[in-house]
């Protein structure tokens, strides 16, 4: 699966809708794909070299396929390339082997780069569905040259955080280019059963030519609906493990931070860590940690943070939470909703000891279960807050399921829980219904009050070749709280839908034009008053991975008890311009509002822009801006404006080992950072990483304080390495 192209994976019964949920009783007897033949995998006894070159024995043998058909721009086209994909296992590993043939082998875009950065190139993937249940997959893709991305799939929603331990390598020459993929079958779960049945789509993307096709082929009216769309793969006789796995982990660092005008060392600090993975069974998982480390090998890149409504969120990052982190996903989530997870493990900060358990029990029940104790590192009051969270799933029909969560984060002063149901329903091949319900309780601390709130909704998505269709309802009370999960308002009762048209051109130059409707009609709970989002978007897509969109928006928003305007004109455009050079931009013009006590009228710009540029197949060149501007209405007078210049570049030596030095300069903040790194990863979980940074501000220490200077002073400086090592036992 492509994360530009899905648009979620999901006939033509849309419409009849009569009402916003009638859909429960539309489509329930559509017709289904033709039913294909399992594909029987060649088992060997000597298995292949990976070395992306196809000259083992075992791929004159292995059963192959072709005939791979397209699904974006269009669906149903023979693809302008052939491939052909092999496969075999023998009873430890699983083996695929691609051939893409290329007419223009010198356009082929391919580069040495970091794992999860080659979405921009040419990729094959191998989507499995691992347990034939049409409920999650991996995806595991592999550039031309070998270098590798992986993701989960759940819930409608793809993960790249994940990184599996699996091998490939790929090779180009005169017909195109070679891959080579071995999967463990230790690294993937899969049922205890004999034989074993696994779901799976291939996929090839050709970057130049916008152009990505599977086999088998994907049915129109059905969308990219990858879940229910796979062939069956069946393997007899292979090994079930008794998985365990033991991560020892050394870090270093030394950090020096500014005092009266000069930079003092602050102090040096070493730390061991032990984390341990434990398979109950082949498909359900025991983790462990104590003492991890959990430092980031790169800084967050830089947000703007000033005249916000709500908190930035970041992303999970460290490897304890990943791993599972797709089964925490919940039933009727659609981006932009105010409640954006349920666990978002960043909460937890410093966690002295961790435990995770998470994989199947039987053949239809999912579970996850995360116990941390986290060191409250800003009170005097307390020392450690205990999170705990469970999350049940069960899989029905096709991809549909039902499940439910239970989140808790205990203080000696306060604490907070919240807890509900979630499912979602296939009613048609192309519709699906999905729902959440969660109630939380909770008490901010002693002498607070005990406050409880609710988080409902309901949506239905409908996704064919020709039309995606959105409808939601929500609402969340005044008093709904989460420390545990990320949400950005409460306090609303909102109605939301949407409309994509897409038509395919009889162009050379345009693949697709894809006219856009969007409507959000909300209440304030607060303050009793209405708010609107309507917006209208012509977005047309292009050769080379290439997109222009332009619309309006008209809007309201509820602040404080007062009404703003907040309309905007936008436009977006990105291409793969060339096979070295990428960019990126976007411009939104439009009315604003302070966000203070006594909040105001105003307008401004917002824009961001990305340029890539790839002067050799090892060394990246990245450059990224973000502005923002905010000019008062009653004066037209300018308050603020924030840029954001940050500089990435990096030196692959190979897929294992880079160097890596960033920049970024914040206006607002007359701060510059500097990040350098040493890089090696042999496979998730054995590293080194060596890291050094600092940060100068333009002060200076005059007169026993600090005032404002035109030249940069260094006020923290920082040192650290990181080692660890995967053992598989």
């Amino acid at each position: 699966m492509i994360p530009e192209y899905k648009e979620l994976k999901i006939s033509k019964k849309a419409n009849s809708i009569i009402s916003i949920f009638v859909i429960f009783f539309i489509g329930l007897s559509a017709s289904a794909q033709e039913k294909l033949q399992p594909l029987i995998p060649y088992k060997t006894d000597t298995p292949p070299v990976i070395d992306g070159i196809l000259d083992d024995p075992v791929w004159q043998k292995a059963p192959h396929e072709t005939g791979f058909k397209t699904y974006h721009p269009d669906y149903g086209q023979d693809m302008v390339e052939n491939s052909v994909v092999y496969y075999a296992y023998d009873q430890e590993n699983l083996y695929f082997a691609y051939r893409c043939f290329d007419s223009h082998p010198d356009k082929i875009k391919a580069s040495v780069t970091s794992r999860d950065n080659i979405h921009a190139d040419d990729w094959i993937c191998i989507n499995l569905d691992s347990f034939n249940d049409h409920q999650s997959l991996y995806a595991l893709y592999c550039n031309p040259l070998g270098v590798q991305g992986d993701s989960r799939f759940e819930g409608g929603q793809e993960d790249f955080s994940v990184d599996i331990v699996w091998y490939s390598q790929g090779k180009i020459d005169d017909e195109g280019y070679t891959v080579e993929l071995k999967i463990p079958f230790k690294s993937i779960r899969f049922s205890h059963k004999d034989p074993v049945e696994m779901g799976v789509i291939f996929e090839r993307m050709i970057s130049r030519l916008s152009e990505a096709g599977t086999y088998p082929s994907l049915d129109p009216a059905q969308g990219p609906n990858f879940l229910t769309q796979t062939r069956t793969l069946i393997f007899q006789d292979i090994k079930h493990y008794t998985l365990f796995e033991i991560l020892p982990a050394l870090t270093y660092s030394h950090s020096s931070s500014i005092d009266e005008g000069k930079l003092v060392s602050v102090g040096d600090a070493g730390d061991l860590s032990l984390t341990a993975k434990y398979g109950l069974t082949s498909h359900l998982v025991l983790d462990g940690t104590y003492n991890p480390d959990f430092s980031q090998v790169e800084a967050d890149a830089g947000q703007v943070d000033f005249n916000l409504r709500y908190a930035l969120f970041f992303p999970e990052k460290r490897p304890f939470f990943l791993e599972g982190l797709e089964k925490l996903n919940f039933g009727g989530y659609y981006s932009g909703d105010p409640l954006r997870e349920v666990v978002h493990t960043r909460t937890i900060v410093d966690p002295l000891v961790g435990l995770k358990l998470n994989g199947r029990i039987g053949d239809k029940n999912t579970v996850a279960l995360i116990y941390a104790l986290d060191e409250l590192l800003d009170t005097d009051t307390e020392n450690y807050a205990h999170f705990g969270i469970f999350r049940y799933k069960r899989s029905l029909a096709k991809d549909s399921f039902i499940g439910g969560f239970y989140t808790a984060r205990e203080r000696k002063s306060g604490f907070n829980r919240v807890f509900g149901l979630d499912g979602q329903l296939r009613i048609s091949q192309s519709s699906i219904f999905g729902y959440n319900a969660f109630k939380s309780l909770g008490k901010l601390d002693e002498a607070s009050p005990k406050d409880d709130g609710h988080a409902v909704k309901l949506h239905y998505f409908h996704n064919t070749r020709n039309m995606i269709l959105m409808l939601g309802l929500l609402d969340i009370a005044k008093e709904f709280r989460t420390e545990t999960g990320y949400i950005t308002r409460t306090g609303i009762t909102m109605f939301k839908s949407g409309i994509l048209r897409m038509f395919y051109p009889k162009s050379k130059i345009i693949q697709r034009i894809d006219p856009m409707i969007h409507s959000t009609q909300t209440r304030d709970k607060f303050s009793g008053l209405y708010e609107t989002f309507n917006s209208i978007d012509l977005r047309l897509l292009f050769l080379r991975n290439s997109t222009f969109l332009a619309g309006y928006r008209y809007a309201t928003e509820v602040f404080l008890d007062e009404r703003f305007n907040t309309s905007i004109v936008r436009m977006v455009a990105s291409s793969q311009f060339t096979k070295q050079f990428y960019f990126n931009v976007s411009y939104y013009y439009g009315k604003k509002i302070r966000y203070v006590d006594n909040p105001y009228q105003g307008s401004g710009s917002d824009a961001s822009a990305t340029v890539r540029y790839l002067p050799s197949e090892k060394l990246h060149l990245d450059l990224s801006l973000i502005y923002s501007d905010f000019y008062r209405d009653s004066d037209s007078s300018k308050e603020f404006d924030y840029t954001i210049v940050r500089s990435r570049n990096t030196y692959q030596v190979n897929k294992y080992l880079f160097f890596r030095g960033i920049v970024e300069y914040n206006s607002f903040h007359k701060q510059l950072m500097t990040d350098f790194l040493a890089s090696f990863t042999y496979i998730p979980g054995t590293v080194i990483h060596v890291g050094y940074g600092s940060l100068y501000e333009r002060i200076k220490w005059e007169s026993s304080e600090y005032v404002s200077a035109d030249r940069f002073l260094e006020t923290r400086r920082g040192f650290f390495f990181k080692a660890s090592f995967l053992w598989r036992l």
